[in-house]
């Protein structure tokens, strides 16, 4: 059953322009650009991925691996749900969205308004369109997730003040089957030297192999992980690292960087 209440104009783009190119054709490129460099992991298709959002000259390197693998998988993706934190409010819970599709320069993604209906009972899950406005945890996935599959839903989520069970127990009523992919947008540690930060993130990455708790210190996206990361340790999942590299690997100097890292869970 749809929900009865919907807009009907789509939500649009807040950072296009700003974290990636407002030209259609320039994004495409790029986007095609960082996928087709990324080298393809063997070994099948995954479930789950953390992957990061920040300006697509610094994280979008990073992005193009996970993506690349997303791309090998166009036949069977249907929907994705997709979480990442709030960086612009402070609220309560797991926020959804009345608008029905979310726009950006390459076109309009729907929204699966049955799936975001299944979990408005629960909770934790609210109805605050404020959230979504300019936030960009999610809003820089969809272009790379517009190139890389022909035809799928959203169900898109920012995550505010929640518990690790809350999180996870919408990703259970979500999960689905082959037909449905789940993104956490997450960077990892931010406005450290170089040399910590490699050393950081590579303990992050270490904990998230290992399906433990991480904290917001390293990673600004640790609400919905350690959720993602409960039901990993739940359904038995294990967890690749597809990727680590940061700021001063990309686009940026090497004395303040943002680590990002890709992870791709089966």
């Amino acid at each position: 059953m749809k929900p009865v209440h919907t807009f009907a104009e789509p939500r649009l783009p807040g950072v296009s322009g700003l974290f990636y190119p407002a030209d259609p054709g320039e994004l495409r490129q790029m986007v095609e650009g960082f996928t087709q460099e990324a080298v393809a992991p063997a070994g099948g298709s995954f479930k789950a991925y953390v992957l990061p959002h920040a300006g697509y000259p610094y994280s979008g390197p990073v992005a193009g691996t996970g993506y690349r693998c997303v791309r090998a998988e166009y036949d069977r993706i249907r929907r994705v749900v997709l979480l990442g934190p709030s960086h612009r409010m402070a609220f309560r819970g797991l926020a959804t969205s009345r608008h029905d599709a979310f726009a950006t320069p390459l076109g309009e993604v729907g929204v699966d308004l049955e799936a975001v209906e299944s979990i408005r009972g629960l909770p934790q899950v609210l109805e605050l369109d404020r959230a979504h406005r300019g936030e960009h945890s999610l809003e820089v996935h969809l272009p790379f997730l517009q190139v890389a599959l022909d035809d799928f839903q959203l169900v898109p989520l920012v995550v505010g003040d929640a518990t690790e069970g809350e999180v996870a127990e919408v990703l259970e009523r979500l999960w689905g089957g082959d037909e449905t992919l789940v993104i956490v947008s997450s960077d990892l540690s931010h406005y450290h030297t170089y040399e910590n930060a490699c050393d950081l993130d590579r303990v992050t990455a270490q904990k998230i192999l290992a399906l433990e708790p991480v904290n917001p210190e390293q990673a600004c996206g640790a609400v919905p992980l350690d959720g993602l990361l409960q039901v990993s340790r739940d359904r038995g999942m294990t967890w690749r690292q597809l990727d680590l590299r940061n700021s001063g690997d990309t686009a940026g100097t090497r004395d303040r960087v943002v680590g990002y890292g890709a992870f791709a869970g089966r």
